[in-house]
């Protein structure tokens, strides 16, 4: 089966986010993408607090199409979340033979060298790396990694933006559940 995981710390779920999934889709023949969203990602201040409802928020966003999942692998540890163990995780539970593919923005990928245990990393996974606001890479910097910069017009929105309320969501459900929950009030 051709899958691809899309992990992020999705706080909260955008219509970018659901954009991109589709985008790759379409555009690499997976049959399915995973979204794993992260219980403590390592590299941001996120609210533990909040962990049940990005998770919750994932599932709502997500359920209208099929090819579409959810894990809880991340969740379920209730620890930071690696993406090495996840992928090592993910390639045995779903018996992958050869590189697993995985969803990044630029503005991560960027980072990525900082991420941990990389090099056993970049053995285990294709980057599929969608452009972020004015985030450029550059093939050379990262020419020891397995990656592709997709065609797909740039993405400007961000979890960030709509949790200060500086661009609203377009995605009725979660706009919904962010408001019953009294969520990044």
């Amino acid at each position: 089966m051709a899958i691809c995981i899309f992990p992020g710390t999705f706080n909260p779920i955008h219509s970018a986010h659901l954009k991109m999934a589709e985008f790759a889709l379409l555009n690499f023949g997976f049959e399915k993408i995973i979204f794993i969203p992260a219980y403590i990602p390592p590299h941001k201040e996120v609210d533990k607090k909040l962990a049940t409802h990005r998770f919750k928020m994932v599932e709502i966003a997500t359920q209208s199409n099929n090819r579409f999942e959810v894990s809880d692998i991340e969740y379920k540890s209730e620890g930071k979340s690696y993406t090495l163990i996840t992928v090592q995780k993910i390639r045995e539970n779903f018996n992958v033979t050869g590189k697993l593919n995985l969803i990044i923005g630029t503005d991560a990928f960027k980072n990525i060298r900082s991420w941990y245990k990389v090099d056993e990393l970049k053995e285990l996974v294709h980057f599929i790396v969608f452009q972020r606001g004015e985030d450029e890479i550059s093939d050379n910097e990262f020419s020891d990694f397995d990656f592709e910069i997709t065609s797909m017009e740039r993405i400007d929105m961000s979890s960030t933006e709509i949790r200060e309320n500086s661009q609203m969501e377009k995605i009725t459900d979660i706009k919904e559940y962010i408001k019953n929950n009294e969520l990044y009030a």
